[in-house]
């Protein structure tokens, strides 16, 4: 088996499964942790439930595979990589945080020369991490920062943010000078830069190096700008509804399409689970389309997609109903 470098908890969900009496049992992983899912399943298996893998993506806990889980009639989702968004769902969910079994030290000390000119730091990170925040604290007390770690408390720990909520740096925003991010990859790091529109600085614990990401960031801004701005000769929106139990927001959508008729447009409801270029390039008659779902999926993946792809908030801008400087205030997520 595959030595895991993530706490995946093996005695607790062994323990799990036998006090619920589960007999079948749907894994839930996010791409990072799929390499574990042979050592998960076999764990399930040997306390006496049958293991069925999810192959899907999983792009956090607003993504449970419910209807999946229902359609094989398991009694039971094991969802690793994330904490509890939802609050009643059909079939139970027991979550795992998978906490990264890494050292973060080598790459905070990599940043504390990118974080030089700035007296206040934010200090943010995802699920992964968040264990390790007393450390990075630490080496940036030591280098005469002071250090603000936000807690609004719509999520489960101080400093946490996911893909969809920035809120935990958006209410520490005037209190700091940049933030530091403790993760991989520059996906969470990029919507706190969004979010703030403060100078943000990543420690990768994953590569052990630091650095900024403010020349990303201002690539999205101003795909983003080119966006609004050809959406605003638009005739038709499609407005695109998630199935997704978390991602569905379906009086928003209907809200959006009654202002955007009333300023003489068309507009049309559109359901789907996956948000993909094949997919909407079926409908060549809508010239933009509004992402009512997941804003993640507009602020990364539009430069894949023919057609422009908007937000609920930047469609408000097209339509005059805000301007662009209350909207950069307010920040794409609206946190």
């Amino acid at each position: 088996m595959r030595n895991s470098s993530f706490n995946l908890e093996e005695r607790r969900l062994a323990k799990e499964i036998q006090k619920r009496k589960a007999k079948r049992v749907l894994i839930q992983l996010p791409d990072g942790l799929k390499p574990y899912a042979s050592k998960i399943a076999s764990i399930v298996e040997n306390v006496g439930a049958q293991a069925f893998i999810s192959a899907d993506s999983c792009y956090g806990a607003c993504d449970l595979a419910i209807y999946d889980a229902q359609s094989i009639s398991a009694d039971l989702i094991v969802h690793y990589g994330h904490t509890k968004l939802i609050e009643q769902t059909h079939v139970p969910v027991i979550y795992f945080e998978a906490w990264a079994k890494l050292d973060i030290k080598v790459a905070v000390k990599k940043a504390l020369p990118l974080l030089s000119s700035w007296k206040s730091i934010g200090l943010v990170t995802t699920v992964q991490h968040v264990h390790k925040f007393n450390a990075a604290r630490d080496l940036l007390l030591k280098e005469g920062k002071k250090v603000v770690i936000g807690d609004i408390g719509r999520l489960k720990y101080a400093g946490q943010v996911i893909g969809c909520d920035y809120s935990n740096a958006k209410v520490i925003e005037n209190q700091v000078d940049a933030f530091l991010f403790i993760g991989g990859g520059k996906f969470h790091a990029i919507g706190v830069s969004l979010a703030t529109s403060k100078p943000t600085v990543i420690a990768d614990p994953y590569e052990k190096r630091a650095y900024s990401i403010e020349s990303a960031a201002q690539k999205v801004r101003k795909q983003r700008m080119l966006s609004v701005s050809e959406a605003k000769k638009a005739e038709t929106f499609g407005i695109l509804i998630g199935l997704k139990p978390g991602q569905q927001r379906l009086q928003e959508a209907e809200e959006i399409k009654e202002k955007i008729e009333h300023k003489g447009k068309n507009a049309i409801l559109f359901v789907l689970k996956e948000i993909t270029p094949e997919t909407l390039m079926q409908f060549p008659t809508i010239d933009v389309f509004i992402n009512t779902t997941c804003p993640r999926t507009v602020l990364d993946d539009s430069p894949r997609f023919s057609k422009p792809m908007l937000t609920i908030s930047e469609t408000l801008v097209v339509i005059g109903e805000m301007d662009w400087e209350d909207f950069c205030k307010k920040g794409w997520f609206g946190n």
